[in-house]
């Protein structure tokens, strides 16, 4: 897989994504990153990307055309479909299923604005869909385009040991993540639930699902609320936690 990211930041993104798991992943092959200096593109010899809004109005907006010869070159340079990302607080929020649909993507390029955004036009006419990573406002792209292209990349086949590193993770399934504990087994007084020192698999997959459903209904009961009951144990594990009560931040 090939990640383009088009900024005006681009030594911003170097370490993060060249390091550690997504830095070893590049250098297996298994996806590609790139990161873009929109400057580069502009015809104008002063380098300017930006110009006042039409119609008045604070602040400037990034102009089409370097954008727009940017995202060209690109698109030839992938010689192939490209999925095309604006970063916008105008965009809808990222999921865990947007990272695995795009993970799924050859080509992904990644806009990311700045200044008080960047001209509809080049959006109409380039962009197929736009992400957002919240209901705030960032100064520019970047820091949202870092966060996607990790959360996508951590999904491509081989960049991870195994897919068991990741279905239990919090939002792959639908409820968060139970807690989870390491060594010294008695820490500041604090001991690890004794079921996950017994060696039964069994029962410690159980408190980890229990434990998975009690924290999603303390702290998200939007996500807990689309969660389908199906099985036996499932039903019996809610009505034992609905018996036990529920904390407010479990």
């Amino acid at each position: 897989m090939r990640i383009d990211i088009m900024t005006l930041f681009p030594d911003s993104l170097g370490d993060v994504l060249s390091e550690s798991i997504l830095g070893r992943a590049q250098e297996r092959g298994f996806i590609r990153i790139e990161a873009h200096q929109i400057r580069d593109y502009t015809a104008s010899k002063q380098c300017q990307v930006d110009d006042y809004p039409y119609g008045g109005g604070r602040g400037a907006i990034m102009q089409a055309d370097p954008l727009y010869r940017c995202w060209e070159h690109l698109c030839d340079e992938a010689m192939g479909p490209v999925h095309t990302v604006y970063l916008s607080p105008c965009g809808h929020t990222f999921r865990q299923a947007d990272a695995i649909r795009l993970s799924q993507m050859d080509n992904l390029i990644l806009v990311c604005g700045h200044y008080e955004g960047i001209d509809q036009r080049f959006i109409d006419e380039c962009v197929d869909e736009e992400i957002s990573l919240g209901d705030f406002v960032l100064t520019g792209g970047e820091i949202a385009a870092m966060a996607v292209t990790d959360a996508v990349c951590r999904m491509v086949p081989g960049v991870l040991a195994d897919p068991e590193c990741f279905r239990d993770e919090s939002h792959f399934n639908g409820l968060l993540e139970y807690p989870q504990y390491s060594r010294p087994g008695d820490w500041h007084g604090l001991q690890v639930p004794p079921i996950l020192l017994s060696g039964d698999h069994g029962k410690v997959d159980r408190w980890r699902t229990k434990e998975s459903l009690r924290r999603t209904r303390a702290r998200r009961p939007d996500m807990f609320e689309k969660v389908t009951f199906e099985t036996k144990q499932e039903k019996k594990l809610l009505a034992e936690i609905e018996s036990e009560g529920w904390e407010p931040w479990a």
